[in-house]
């Protein structure tokens, strides 16, 4: 990944009983990535899919699958994710301990998969600074996570360029990402971006691809 700018269709908005097809559809439409929200009802207030999803979803696309845990004890179930197809993973810093991250990481790494880290919008950078130099990417959530559709937070706008100052890997922007807000988080620095409605919801995903990678 290393700073290219990419796309990653988070699939939270897609139609689940035409999942095979709405996969299948950004991939044709130019999709880098798929982005695959995982939530437990614990962290996050909603219970969305598990590894065994994962395992069909990888039958049916090539690209790279990220799925972000937004679960408690996210490193018990990694293996899970990974076996079943996942290319990497990101865990919440809200969700685990640093030593935690300091130990997984390097094995997640050696088994020649990716891990990142997110955090929440109220989160403050000093809770990953020690940790962001183990991280293959950084996921800085631009919504409270839990439902597709929810309006992007600005407020995110400055801790991206912060971020960036101290940090040279990827860093993904997750949550009501837009062509509009899009310019002003890749002139941030980040450089993935993960978008829900915008890309499952447009009349023509090309052209919503198209414009999320050019909006800079």
């Amino acid at each position: 990944m290393k700073n290219k700018i990419l796309i990653a269709p988070s699939i939270l908005a897609a139609d689940f009983a035409r999942l095979k097809e709405e996969i299948q559809s950004v991939e044709a439409a130019g999709a880098d990535l798929i982005h695959i929200d995982v939530m437990d009802g614990n962290f996050v207030p909603n219970i969305t899919i598990g590894p065994c999803i994962i395992k069909d979803i990888r039958k049916i696309t090539k690209l790279p699958l990220i799925s972000h845990l937004m679960i408690a004890n996210p490193f018990k179930y990694a293996d899970d994710f990974f076996n079943a197809g996942s290319d990497a993973i990101s865990v919440h810093i809200e969700t685990i301990k640093a030593d935690d991250f300091k130990s997984n990481a390097p094995k997640i790494k050696n088994k020649k998969r990716k891990i990142g880290i997110a955090l929440n919008p109220p989160t403050d950078l000093s809770a990953i600074k020690d940790l962001a130099s183990l991280a293959d990417f950084v996921l800085v959530m631009s919504v409270n996570p839990g439902f597709a559709g929810q309006s992007f937070i600005p407020d995110v706008i400055p801790k991206i360029k912060e971020l960036r100052k101290f940090y040279s890997g990827d860093i993904e922007v997750d949550g009501g990402i837009n062509d509009k807000n899009a310019k002003l988080v890749l002139e941030a620095g980040a450089n993935i971006l993960a978008a829900a409605s915008f890309i499952f919801k447009a009349n023509d995903r090309k052209d919503a691809i198209e414009r999320l990678r050019n909006a800079k």
